[in-house]
């Protein structure tokens, strides 16, 4: 018998069952640079700006991330540090937000542009670009490898999961998503997306 938890797109059973993300906040570093990265090059408009509630020294800002969620950033007079980020446990390893495939071209040339090192990776399950905000966090932007409906995603997943188990994979490839939507009769168009390398394990 199995020790590894069940990955399924049912709801646990558990006292209560969230809704969605409302929001995620980070601490940055000063307003100017946080609005050139956030605002100006991801296109996050910035909808919300006041105090920081619980230190009124700290200003709050309010990113929508381009479907209601949004992100915060308590900002200050701090410099920005481009350096790598503190890891461990309890750390943020990255953000990720979603880009529209037919412009991932786009974003990559937008990021040449700004001097912005990335790297892109075919993830299998999804296609993403890596780089790094103001202060080193890592932001990842993904796109959906097929016109995969939203209500339909954890579905889509948890089946391409139960295929990959059973083909004895390592990881969810494009086969396994490919057939997940094949059994869930899900008629799904491929993107078109360059070729690129896993990126698995560190390896090209």
């Amino acid at each position: 018998m199995s020790d590894e938890p069940p990955v399924t797109a049912e709801r646990p059973d558990s006292p209560f069952h969230t809704t969605g993300t409302d929001h995620i906040t980070i601490w940055g570093s000063n307003e100017e640079d946080t609005l050139a990265f956030y605002r100006d090059l991801l296109g996050m408009p910035l909808v919300l700006r006041q105090p920081n509630l619980d230190d009124p020294s700290q200003t709050h800002l309010f990113f929508d991330t381009g479907d209601g969620r949004i992100l915060t950033v308590f900002v200050g007079d701090r410099a920005s540090n481009r350096g790598p980020q503190r890891g461990g446990t309890g750390s943020v390893h990255h953000l990720c937000f979603s880009i529209a495939p037919e412009d991932f071209e786009d974003v990559a040339g937008a990021l040449d542009d700004a001097g912005r090192n990335y790297n892109v990776f075919d993830r299998g399950i999804f296609f993403s670009l890596y780089t790094h905000d103001n202060n080193g966090l890592v932001i990842e932007l993904s796109t959906d490898k097929y016109d995969i409906p939203d209500d339909r995603r954890g579905e889509v997943l948890a089946k391409a999961q139960e295929l990959r188990v059973e083909d004895g994979a390592d990881y969810a490839k494009d086969e396994h998503l490919a057939a997940a939507l094949e059994a869930l009769g899900l008629d799904a168009d491929p993107y078109d997306l360059p070729d690129a390398a896993s990126g698995v394990g560190g390896v090209n």
